[in-house]
């Protein structure tokens, strides 16, 4: 499947029309230190003004890799990351929720949409009470 471009009538305008914020992404080391190619990509919610939300990987990450987040992804411009690899260039105007990965064998090209990849979410410790007297304790 080639890259969607977003002239083509096949891609929803739908697709690409949030608001752009932020410029930087989180890529996988072994993408940067190991000078492999992004192979799965996808875009979650940002988590900060500058954040764009995608997290880009080789494809090659274990599990303890990933776990790691701290020592395992650095942050990246994503004009950086077009730059290495021009086919990510259209694939970043998509919306949060989307994920893409690139077949195996077709380093410049062969991106294919991914429709049931459950993103993962930020995990938060919280506490939640309906109990008045619960609450003040703990506060």
């Amino acid at each position: 499947m080639k890259t969607p471009h977003l002239d083509d009538p096949k891609t929803p305008e739908l697709e690409t029309n949030q608001t752009k914020n932020g410029f930087l992404c989180l890529v996988s080391k072994m993408v940067i230190e190991e000078r492999l190619p992004v192979r799965f990509m996808y875009k979650t919610v940002p988590e900060h003004l500058n954040d764009t939300g995608w997290r880009m990987y080789s494809g090659y990450e274990s599990e303890e890799f990933l776990a790691d987040e701290l020592n395992s992804m650095m942050t990246v411009p994503v004009e950086s990351m077009c730059k290495m690899d021009d086919t990510l260039t259209k694939l970043v105007e998509y919306n949060a929720g989307t994920v893409w990965e690139r077949v195996p064998g077709a380093e410049k090209d062969g991106w294919e949409r991914v429709h049931d990849y459950d993103i993962p979410a930020p995990k938060v410790d919280v506490e939640i009470t309906n109990d008045p007297d619960e609450f003040n304790a703990k506060h």
